[in-house]
């Protein structure tokens, strides 16, 4: 059965919306040989598009060329803002970006996980208001919220998670209110993983794994292009993975298993073990200035890198014997410090622990992933509604 002409024009509208997205202002011949639409019919979408405010011109092409074709048209930037927001057991990381995802403001804060839920979550909402003055975001729309922790995949509600600040969820609870706008939350490692998938190395790829390396350890899944999310949300929390020479863990704590051996607080005593010194980075684990020192400490730091390539690659053993995802992504603050010093070392071992052909790479985005998450999510969900008919 034949679309009908609103449905047909509502079609072709997103699919232009589409590659002014990607690929940025456009000639209306630019457009045709794009979407293979005729002339009349991307001259009537143009028209649509700005008169619905979305879409206007932004130049010319073609030096002395004049006439219609010869337009490039744009989206309006300012049609509608953005937010990001990357809150971390003792800090939290704020963006502000345009509807093209530019950005036009952030900012970063300590917070005590030992404040008051009610302060801590305030201070982070003040911070979150202050950015979007800053950026004169007058239009927030949609804000994504990266966190550590289960979020309920048809409520969206973040969940109490044992370890886990009181104060995450507080925040969650007042954002919408007080800023007037869709709150899309999501866990931290799920997020690093869809800005990996649309911008970083895992591009182009339909099946990978993410190994998140920060103060706790955590995975994601992305199976046919689809971020998997299991029944509970919880696909992924492998900081409970039992592995040899770890303290088991149990539902009341992850202290055991693979968080054990690969979270920051693992790889710092093993650093110091071999003798490893380093200045920490703020808002950022002490491990990872010990990870970028390694190569460059003599035979202690390959040593060093060695063995939490060893421990890492259980982990990795782990996703790979059950999904074989092709690909495994080292990520956070300590996938980001190792680089391709410690990826390497990680597939190597990973070959002799499963036969399966797996690459492992490091991250591109490091600690900035989820908030790039964050901001595609956000953007995702303005465009599903300005680039409907109507809208």
């Amino acid at each position: 059965m034949p679309a009908s002409p609103s449905t047909a024009r509502a079609i072709n509208d997103r699919l232009a919306l589409e590659h002014l997205q990607r690929q940025g202002p456009l000639t209306a011949t630019q457009l045709k040989q794009l979407t293979g639409l005729s002339r009349p019919t991307v001259a009537d979408l143009v028209e649509r598009l700005q008169g619905s405010g979305l879409v206007h011109i932004v130049g010319e092409s073609g030096g002395d060329r004049r006439g219609p074709n010869a337009r490039v048209y744009g989206i309006v930037a300012d049609r509608a803002h953005l937010a990001g927001l990357d809150i971390r057991t003792g800090s939290v990381f704020v963006v502000v970006a345009d509807l093209l995802g530019n950005t036009l403001a952030e900012a970063a804060a300590p917070i005590d996980d030992r404040t008051d839920p009610p302060e801590a979550a305030e201070r982070a909402a003040a911070l979150l208001e202050h950015t979007v003055k800053e950026a004169g975001a007058t239009r927030l729309h949609s804000i994504g919220v990266g966190a550590p922790g289960v979020v309920d995949p048809v409520t969206g509600e973040l969940r109490h998670t044992t370890g886990l600040p009181a104060w995450h969820r507080h925040l969650v609870a007042a954002l919408p209110e007080r800023l007037a706008a869709a709150v899309l939350v999501e866990n931290e490692t799920n997020l690093a993983a869809v800005a990996e998938q649309r911008i970083g190395v895992a591009r182009e790829r339909d099946d990978f794994a993410l190994l998140w390396l920060g103060l706790s350890v955590g995975a994601a899944v992305v199976v046919g292009g689809r971020l998997r999310r299991g029944v509970s949300g919880g696909a992924g929390e492998i900081s409970f993975l039992p592995v040899p020479g770890a303290v088991a863990p149990s539902v009341a704590h992850c202290d055991g298993g693979l968080h054990s051996l690969v979270g920051s607080a693992a790889v710092s005593e093993l650093a110091v073990r071999y003798g490893m010194s380093a200045d920490a980075v703020p808002h950022e684990p002490p491990a990872a200035a010990y990870i970028r020192a390694a190569p460059g400490a003599g035979e202690a730091g390959s040593r060093f890198l060695d063995e939490l390539a060893d421990r890492v690659a259980l982990g990795a053993a782990a996703l790979t014997a059950v999904l074989d995802p092709g690909l495994v992504v080292l990520s956070g603050e300590l996938g980001h410090a190792g680089g391709a010093a410690l990826a390497g070392r990680v597939q190597k071992r990973l070959a002799a622990l499963c036969p399966l052909r797996t690459e492992v790479v490091p991250s591109a985005l490091g600690g900035a992933a989820v908030l790039r998450g964050a901001l595609l999510t956000a953007r995702d969900a303005v465009q599903d509604e300005l680039f409907r008919p109507g809208a």
